[in-house]
């Protein structure tokens, strides 16, 4: 069976084609998968919460994957991801005869490519019907801004989204600027002075990777406004798009 490409140069060779087991380590791709195509789904991790009534072995967190318990399952393919995975256990998994498809999504357009890729070469299953829909909502220009904003992803200490990433760039198409979008780092620690600016139109309180809730984040601002929003559709590439495009774009999307 010849050999394909994954988004980080590596040679991948699925154990079948098309694709009839699959492992997903990332949770987004495993609502993408689901969707898609449930019944080849044969283990995720913990933090699969998509969907909610996924009956799948589950093989520990994104961070400490059980990748014994995966060499188990005998998938025909693993999906993992650069920045949600660690390299350690991609290698482990490798190195045990498991193929493994990394993908790599810093941004939108990355995210269309990917998922393409993903489905079309690695799956072997052709474009499912949520991903044209994505691709007819979100395959836009970026906009002039028209709403300033942060996004916390962590408290004590305080660590927002900043440069490169999906969820800045997925914001800015849909006309929002993040103030920490030239930081040169991705995830910088910041002050809360540094957040609670009155030059910010909104902050924006995510339940994920810190669940900010009503009783725990929007108390520690008093000058710029805020608003609990789902961190599933900012940072969730996959069918979520498709709810982060009515909630962000809405009828001009």
């Amino acid at each position: 069976m010849s050999s394909l490409m994954d988004d980080t140069g590596e040679q991948v060779v699925p154990r079948a084609r098309p694709v009839s087991r699959v492992v997903s380590l990332v949770p987004s791709l495993t609502e993408a998968i689901a969707a898609s195509r449930p019944g080849a789904l044969c283990g995720a991790t913990d933090w699969c919460t998509h969907p909610a009534d996924l009956d799948v072995v589950r093989v520990r967190g994104t961070k400490n994957v059980n990748w014994r318990r995966v060499v188990d399952l005998q998938p025909d393919l693993v999906v993992a991801n650069k920045e949600e995975n660690r390299e350690i256990d991609v290698r482990r998994l490798r190195e045990a005869g498991v193929p493994v498809w990394v993908t790599v999504i810093e941004d939108v357009p990355q995210a269309l490519t990917s998922m393409d890729r993903l489905f079309g070469e690695a799956l072997d299953w052709g474009e499912p019907d949520w991903l044209t829909q994505v691709r007819r909502r979100w395959d836009r220009p970026v906009p002039p801004p028209r709403i300033r904003v942060a996004v916390p992803i962590w408290r004590d200490p305080w660590m927002v989204v900043g440069s490169s990433t999906y969820t800045g760039d997925l914001l800015a198409r849909a006309g929002y600027k993040n103030a920490f979008g030239d930081h040169e780092g991705r995830y910088p620690q910041v002050e809360l002075a540094d957040l609670d600016r009155a030059d910010l139109d909104e902050v924006l309180l995510p339940d994920e990777p810190y669940e900010f809730t009503a009783e725990d984040g929007p108390e520690a601002f008093t000058l710029a406004p805020t608003r609990l929003v789902s961190g599933r559709l900012l940072t969730w590439y996959g069918p979520a798009m498709l709810e982060a495009a009515d909630v962000l774009l809405g009828a001009e999307g």
